[in-house]
């Protein structure tokens, strides 16, 4: 009788796991990686590897079960990975410092201004706050559009694809394409 139990109990909770489709962001995982990554060497980072494992296993569980599943349905993740800096290479070859906040990021120029990007999650939009000055960047539709504030603040729908894009980056240029022969 207790297997049949143990069996049934394995079953429900497995359902549970693959039926939710919360495959989230494992953030604890994550974590404990970045961590072990960070080590001195290759050889260091492997033999303490070997020694935590068990700490992957219990981290990757309790992402799976329960941390993935609020994630899921809450829309953010209790792990998240707020106040971390990253420092990303621009495209014009200058190294700016990328800060993750709870509702965006904030980005450090080369030169020290700061620039706020923020999701507004009541309006489903994103904005961009720059030398004292904040607007909105664009907000997400019901039909799966977006409707984009351009530089002139006029705004524009545009579908989430390669053509909608196009389309985005001919308005903001102000450009015109023309097909030749």
């Amino acid at each position: 009788m207790k297997k049949i139990k143990m069996k049934t109990a394995a079953c429900l909770l497995a359902a549970a796991v693959a039926l939710t489709s919360c495959v989230g962001s494992f953030g604890l995982f994550n974590k404990v990686l970045d961590w072990n990554k960070g080590l001195s060497n290759k050889f260091v980072n492997e033999i303490v590897f070997i020694l935590i494992s068990p700490a992957y296993v219990v981290c990757g569980v309790v992402d799976a079960l329960v941390l993935n599943t609020v994630e899921f349905w809450s829309g953010s993740n209790p792990i998240a990975k707020a106040g971390h800096v990253e420092n990303v290479w621009g495209r014009d070859g200058k190294l700016y410092a990328v800060k993750t906040l709870d509702d965006g990021y904030e980005v450090t120029k080369p030169t020290g201004e700061k620039v706020l990007f923020t999701y507004d999650k009541e309006r489903d939009s994103w904005s961009m706050e720059a030398e004292g000055q904040e607007r909105e960047l664009f907000r997400f539709n019901g039909d799966g559009t977006i409707q984009a504030t351009l530089p002139d603040g006029s705004t524009q729908n545009v579908a989430l694809d390669e053509q909608g894009v196009f389309r985005l980056q001919m308005a903001v240029g102000g450009g015109m394409y023309f097909a030749a022969r």
